[in-house]
């Protein structure tokens, strides 16, 4: 299982790297989590992203398939699931979380890249391909 919780974001520390992607014909700046700790922090605790940030893209080393929560995330969110050839295969609206259980938001099947944005703000169709920096 695969977190997009786990512990309080420090914008300020760096903790996340930021980078430039494209999904269709929109260009997103957004906040990387790639390794197994930032995965698992994602945007927990976070009462909103900092200005000029669209969301967060989480980033697997080999097409898998993932599993998130809301638990203590406080922006209604919106996922975006992408496979391994960048091709978006599901979406889904997210609410926050403060008690378990919290709802599980599985992928429709092996993704490479997973995106959150805040709620109802893109409407990306499927198929539509994520491109990276």
């Amino acid at each position: 299982m695969v977190s997009a919780c786990g512990g309080a974001v420090d914008w300020e520390a760096g903790v996340f790297d930021e980078t430039e992607i494209t999904v269709g014909a929109e260009a997103l700046t957004v906040a990387v989590a790639d390794t197994p700790q930032k995965r698992a922090r994602g945007l927990m605790e976070v009462e909103k992203l900092p200005a000029g940030l669209d969301g967060m893209l989480f980033v697997y080393e080999e097409s898998k398939p993932a599993t998130f929560h809301m638990l203590n995330t406080s922006i209604p969110l919106d996922i975006w699931w992408f496979d391994g050839g960048g091709s978006l295969i599901g979406a889904a609206p997210m609410e926050p979380c403060f008690v378990e259980p919290c709802l599980s938001f599985g992928s429709p099947g092996p993704v490479m890249w997973v995106l959150e944005t805040p709620q109802d703000v893109y409407e990306f169709g499927p198929g539509e391909m994520l491109s990276t920096g």
